[in-house]
């Protein structure tokens, strides 16, 4: 049994974030929704935006507001994908060493119930049926590294502090 509560290992040696693992799949999907965001869809909104803007008083002119909160929205987005794409890992899913690590389909016993989830990036997840726990997560924080057998807590976000048990860590297949 090890009791890895004092030391997360979901951030790299020089202490900066791990990058996300993603399938190529995914980066493929990913990336095409930041084309089509920094592309034709901000040429859209900005349109929008000239349109309501022409219509006059911006105080009171719902379209105007509506669209220029959209557009904050998809900025976000947009940010979001290039860091993220940037940054990301992509390829292979981690070998079968039965650690948990980015990539790894983990079942865990979380305070008595037995969960299984993908210990990662929800893009890669997209399409099917699993939780997704992120590596800096404070359940995350708490498994990674570890392997079947090993068990740790962590603290929940109203301060309890929660048993964890993991069975099992194996690469996602998609």
């Amino acid at each position: 049994m090890t009791d890895t509560t004092q030391t997360p290992v979901s951030r790299a040696a020089d202490g900066q974030r791990e990058p996300a693992w993603l399938t190529q799949e995914a980066y493929d999907r990913l990336k095409s929704e930041l084309d089509h965001l920094s592309g034709p869809a901000r040429q859209e909104i900005a349109q929008r935006i000239e349109a309501a803007r022409e219509e006059g008083d911006l105080k009171e002119n719902g379209g105007y507001h509506a669209a220029k909160e959209e557009q904050g929205k998809q900025e976000g987005r947009i940010r979001q994908l290039t860091q993220l794409l940037r940054d990301a890992r992509v390829g292979e899913a981690p070998t079968d060493s039965g650690r948990v690590q980015p990539g790894m389909v983990v079942t865990a016993e979380v305070a008595g119930s037995e969960m299984r989830f993908l210990f990662g990036s929800r893009e890669v997840a997209e399409g099917t049926d699993l939780d997704v726990y992120s590596p800096t997560s404070p359940l995350g924080e708490s498994i990674s590294g570890l392997s079947a057998g090993d068990e740790t807590t962590y603290s929940a976000p109203n301060g309890r502090s929660i048993p964890v048990k993991v069975v099992s860590a194996t690469p996602f297949t998609g």
